[in-house]
């Protein structure tokens, strides 16, 4: 499986963002697509996750509220939707694919800068 993420860039704080992460490969066989970020200096955190039996999601607490996990099977995209953007919010953000309930998120994308600035 490969994914590739982008839709990040540069933002002023209160605006709002559409992150897409495309998958490819055997994308039949996943469990759940999550999206991770990491701030400089600070390590990775879970943001939000959307599950592909039954679309179910969750989101972080510190996310939730003003960002949206939601997926387009027929595109086999993944799409973050990231408002009221706070300067905090600053990171480099990935999406990952979980094969199964016990496998963890063992495929991740390379990640896509989203810049808020104050």
């Amino acid at each position: 499986v490969q994914l590739q993420a982008s839709g990040g860039g540069l933002v002023q704080a209160g605006g709002s963002l559409r992150l897409s992460c495309v998958a490819s490969g055997r994308t039949f066989s996943q469990y759940a697509t999550g999206w991770f970020r990491q701030a400089p200096g600070k390590e990775r955190e879970f943001v939000a996750r959307i599950t592909w039996s039954d679309g179910s999601t969750y989101h972080a607490n510190s996310v939730k509220g003003r960002f949206t996990i939601s997926r387009d099977n027929a595109r086999n995209t993944v799409y973050l939707r990231l408002n009221s953007l706070k300067p905090e919010d600053t990171a480099v953000y990935y999406c990952a694919i979980a094969s199964s309930t016990r496998s963890g998120y063992n495929y991740w994308g390379q990640g896509t800068l989203v810049t808020v600035s104050s």
